[in-house]
């Protein structure tokens, strides 16, 4: 066995809540007894899905001899789990780079006859080039208002600028100097019914879901654009779902690293489309 990064589990500070199961795809951790456990080391890829989903702090990484990560393994029981359990696991893969276990979770996908999804195989395909046309920056001019007074279902979009992904916006973005920002999980416009009259307009949107992407990147983007912008306020519409709530902490940090003073708001819309917070 050779030394390598993995998940440790502190059982002093494990409540057993067990938020840590679905943000682990691979399989690498059970509840037993009240506590988490690394079931095999085999599953664990040491990447760290998982770590900013416990509310405790009770994972960390070590580095220690460890059985190699084993993609084909791995895949075995990712599949068992159906297509949104697949692509949450190669998307988590690409994120990283780690480009031969994505060649081998595809291999795994096709021996076993399975249909792969559009969704996976432009994951499998690598990151868009940078002269992409879906990643070009745009500042939306204000439309004039005019005296007729719409229907709901004619209603103009609030959307100031593109893109709105909080990977493909550049921390340079002009629309980011003295925003109001507003920050949804990807969820949020789907269940919110007045989500651009209410939440959106006069503010720039910040998109993302802080349980299928990689929350490090988040926080290294948002430390960028709080250092070279004047970021006036901060709204964060989420989910009630327990997994949106990891926003939240990495935001709380980012302010306070950043020295300045950026007011803070929370909004919680439930699962049936209600505001609750």
């Amino acid at each position: 066995m050779n030394k390598r990064k993995i998940i440790k589990i502190d059982e002093n500070k494990c409540t057993g809540c067990g938020l840590c199961i679905p943000n682990c795809p691979e399989g690498a951790l059970q509840i037993i007894d009240g506590k988490a456990r690394l079931i095999s080391d085999l599953f664990c890829d040491g990447l760290g899905a998982c770590i900013g989903h416990c509310p405790e702090g009770a994972i960390v990484f070590e580095e220690r001899e460890a059985e190699p990560y084993n993609e084909k393994k791995v895949m075995e029981n990712i599949v068992k789990q159906g297509k949104n359990t697949i692509i949450a696991h190669l998307k988590h893969l690409k994120e990283h780079n780690k480009h031969e276990y994505l060649k081998q979770a595809m291999e795994v996908l096709k021996e076993k006859n399975i249909d792969i999804p559009l969704e996976v195989v432009t994951l499998a395909s690598g990151p868009l080039p940078c002269g992409c046309p879906g990643s070009s920056v745009k500042d939306f001019k204000a439309k004039p208002k005019g005296g007729k007074t719409e229907s709901y279902s004619q209603q103009e979009s609030q959307l100031r600028h593109w893109p709105v992904q909080i990977m493909l916006v550049p921390a340079l973005a002009p629309f980011l100097q003295d925003a109001d920002l507003l920050i949804a999980a990807d969820c949020v416009p789907f269940a919110y019914a007045d989500f651009h009259n209410e939440l959106l307009k006069d503010k720039v949107l910040l998109v993302g879901c802080p349980k299928l992407d990689n929350i490090s990147v988040y926080e290294e983007k948002f430390n960028q654009i709080f250092k070279n912008n004047n970021v006036k306020t901060i709204t964060y519409v989420r989910m009630e779902v327990p997994c949106c709530f990891g926003m939240v902490p990495v935001l709380k940090k980012v302010i306070s690293d950043s020295g300045k003073h950026i007011p803070l708001k929370e909004i919680v819309i439930s699962i049936k489309g209600e505001k609750l917070k």
